[in-house]
């Protein structure tokens, strides 16, 4: 197998019409953060971008995109806020990891979002955990997916909208606005929310919400950034910011005006969200990994979504993994304590104004 390692911006026309092919063939690479468009907008912002191509007789075979950082150590592209990593291929490829990391210079590749299909790299390397990841499940259409919720969920939501109707204005879903004024809203009440939570954000960093500005309602149909939008009467009450290809819809910052927080206008606009999308032919709503009070009411279904690594037999896939383990020793001892991990959190974010 030919492996060649380019920026995201060198792919052509005919390296996006294959991976845009591969990625209709399997419905586990059909999620927009496996897209070109994403990659190629992670790439405008980081140096260390990479895609690799992987070709066979000629024919391109696969893409696999990366970031190449110290010591050979691999993430995948946009790592920090990507949902979904791994091998975008040929029905039926198999790779060998171990080379393929050779190939794009990197001892070992680290993931927490790893897609299923991608039986290779669990094979040959070190799972450390299965999360799930809940969905909301609309193959069936909107009224199956209703079907399938609890009773109390769904006579809870509906007693909520009658009160937000009634008290505000009649509900009313944009399933995309391109209103460049309501995206700066959603990033204001965004950013307000984890900033009065201790965690850090990526909202506040000028090179994210320029990926995040490139990405929306970008006209393509395998990677768009959707603001879905509901309103009460006049008022926009609660905002969802996603990635959208053809059949799926990837949540990654939803959001309320917390004024109407007694509403749970997040619930309303998720099931409201569900009744276009599935018009739209979307067949599920990834709400990322993870668990809330939210997510649990919503859910149909979770998909597997692995975290690990997988590396070479090279010293510096060794010392890779040395940094790992510290990492992650770090990360827990700050977590057992809130006064230090709000420290922490203070220290990263003024990092990131100074960049």
């Amino acid at each position: 197998m030919d492996v060649t390692v380019l920026r995201p911006d060198e792919l052509t026309a005919a390296d996006l019409g294959a991976w845009g092919a591969m990625q209709r063939a399997d419905r586990a690479l059909a999620n927009p953060f496996l897209a070109p468009e994403f990659a190629r907008a992670v790439g405008h912002r980081r140096a260390t971008a990479r895609v690799a191509r992987l070709s066979e007789g000629g024919r391109t075979v696969g893409f696999f995109p990366f970031e190449r950082h110290a010591l050979g150590a691999g993430k995948p592209i946009g790592s920090g806020f990507c949902d979904c990593q791994g091998l975008i291929h040929r029905p039926g490829l198999d790779w060998d990891p171990a080379e393929l990391l050779r190939a794009c210079g990197l001892a070992l590749w680290e993931y927490d979002h790893l897609a299923a299909g991608q039986t290779p790299f669990e094979t040959a390397g070190t799972p450390r955990v299965r999360v799930a990841s809940p969905v909301m499940e609309l193959n069936g259409g909107h009224r199956t997916y209703l079907e399938r919720l609890r009773p109390k969920v769904l006579r809870a939501a509906r007693a909520q909208e009658r009160r937000l109707a009634r008290d505000v204005g009649p509900l009313r879903l944009d399933f995309h606005s391109p209103d460049p004024v309501l995206l700066d809203t959603l990033i204001r009440w965004k950013s307000g929310q984890q900033r009065s939570k201790g965690r850090r954000d990526v909202l506040g960093q000028a090179w994210f919400l320029a990926i995040l500005r490139e990405l929306f309602d970008l006209p393509s149909e395998s990677c768009s950034g959707t603001l879905s939008v509901l309103h009460a009467g006049d008022a926009p009450v609660a905002m969802l910011y996603g990635l959208r290809s053809r059949e799926v819809y990837a949540t990654w910052f939803p959001t309320y005006d917390t004024r109407f927080a007694k509403y749970s206008p997040g619930i309303l606009l998720h099931l409201k969200l569900a009744e276009a999308a599935a018009q739209r032919g979307i067949t599920h709503i990834d709400m990322g990994k993870g668990t809330s009070r939210y997510k649990d009411a919503l859910k149909t279904a979770d998909l597997s979504v692995t975290e690990g690594y997988v590396g070479r037999r090279t010293p510096g896939a060794m010392l890779c993994r040395l940094r790992m383990a510290s990492d992650r020793t770090v990360h827990t001892a700050i977590n057992a304590h809130p006064l230090v991990h709000r420290a922490a959190v203070r220290a990263v974010s003024a990092v990131d104004r100074l960049r």
